[in-house]
């Protein structure tokens, strides 16, 4: 039996998605973020070293990262190839790229504009406040910002050609990209990115992802 640590509001979201599109039996064990520092519990040093979730173990196997993961579980369970291009095919290279791009490339600038943002609303004494606010607006302004408008416009472009990240076909590498399209709606907007926005709509309309939410709880990424 597969077991997923599952940690709320965190990237093993995109876990129990796939196992729910594979149809495979798994348990679910839920840890909750620390409500004030958003992290992990340290009960889950006790699955991994890094305490950090995703981590899976299916029989003598322990994995963690969620790319790694997801590689995992379609190289193992998913013999139709319902999740994944063919080897050897353009697609399947664009499948992989997708893969590493989502956490490699996509997910830094989001996660810089969290961590600026809430800066500058953090505790702390009254005369260092202008100072932490100017700083966290000009790292917004001239880093942060452009360059989450530069992934943005990229997959924007990207899914104008495809329907998909990888092709005509639905796969683990738009699971692996959902994550990075949910923060970026959350943290950025997607007014601007009618074929970003139409992807999610896309993915929230499939069962797998709704019944992969009545697994893992409420989804909510906090901007």
């Amino acid at each position: 039996m597969i077991t997923v640590h599952h940690l709320n509001n965190s990237r093993s979201q995109r876990v129990l998605w796939l196992l729910e599109e594979l149809g495979l039996d798994y348990t679910v064990v839920r840890y909750q973020r620390d409500p004030k520092t958003m992290l992990a519990p340290p009960e889950l040093k006790k699955v991994h070293p890094l305490g950090k979730s995703p981590v899976v173990v299916d029989g003598e196997h322990v994995l963690a990262e969620s790319g790694a993961v997801l590689e995992y579980l379609v190289e193992r369970y998913d013999a139709a190839r319902r999740f994944a291009p063919s080897p050897g095919t353009a697609e399947h290279l664009r499948y992989r790229y997708w893969l590493h791009y989502a956490e490699g490339s996509a997910m830094p600038p989001m996660l810089l504009s969290l961590v600026f943002s809430r800066l500058k609303k953090a505790p702390m004494p009254f005369f260092a406040r202008p100072i932490a606010r100017g700083i966290a607006d000009k790292a917004l302004t001239t880093f942060v910002g452009p360059q989450v408008k530069l992934h943005l416009d990229y997959m924007e472009r990207e899914l104008g050609k495809t329907p998909w990240f990888a092709g005509d076909q639905f796969s683990a590498a738009d699971i692996q990209m959902s994550f990075p399209v949910e923060a970026a709606a959350v943290r950025a907007g997607l007014d601007a990115h009618p074929n970003l926005a139409g992807f999610l709509a896309r993915i929230h309309r499939r069962p797998a992802y709704q019944r992969a939410l009545e697994q893992g709880g409420p989804f909510d990424l906090l901007g």
